[in-house]
């Protein structure tokens, strides 16, 4: 690729036909994403068959929730997802489920268009983040986020993970 030429990303709904595709995409990110956090055992047990059975209706959900799919060259490289609070106690009426971006795309501008299509700019808006995710907490404070201090611990895999909350 020319590195003077533009990245051409492709970002639009996710659409059925896209769930092996996401699959394969979201195994992925969780082994890039949660090796060192969650055991190998755990991990191993992430197929992308088994992801992809998640995205099959994926595109059916209500017009409240937003997602989008970035490709470039034809395949998809992330994700992204938002929708009404799902938490009782929610510092916003919406939440951002996932920006999930295989590591090789991460810094070329993928994660930010993403984002955009799932959010309104300056939107109240509040997610989850894994607690010790490497560099994680800097795409959400340039976006407006802080860290608010509310933590969970959830089960993930069989194990537990906790994660930390960011809001704006």
């Amino acid at each position: 690729m020319d590195t003077n030429t533009e990245l051409e990303v492709l970002v639009r709904p996710i659409r059925d036909v896209d769930a092996a595709d996401m699959g394969r995409v979201h195994a992925q990110v969780w082994h890039e994403t949660y090796d060192g956090m969650i055991s190998s055992a755990a991990l191993e047990a992430v197929s992308p068959k088994r992801l992809a059975d998640l995205w099959s209706n994926y595109s059916d959900r209500g017009e409240d929730h937003r997602h989008a799919a970035a490709l470039v060259d034809g395949h998809i490289v992330g994700f992204a997802a938002s929708g009404p609070a799902r938490d009782d106690d929610a510092p916003a009426p919406r939440e951002l489920y996932f920006v999930f971006l295989l590591d090789s795309w991460h810094r070329k501008g993928v994660g930010r268009k993403l984002f955009d299509a799932v959010v309104d700019e300056g939107e109240p808006l509040y997610g989850w983040i894994a607690e010790n995710y490497p560099g994680g907490t800097g795409f959400y404070e340039k976006r407006g986020f802080t860290i608010d201090g509310t933590k969970r611990t959830e089960p993930f895999l069989g194990e537990e993970l906790t994660e930390i909350r960011f809001s704006r």
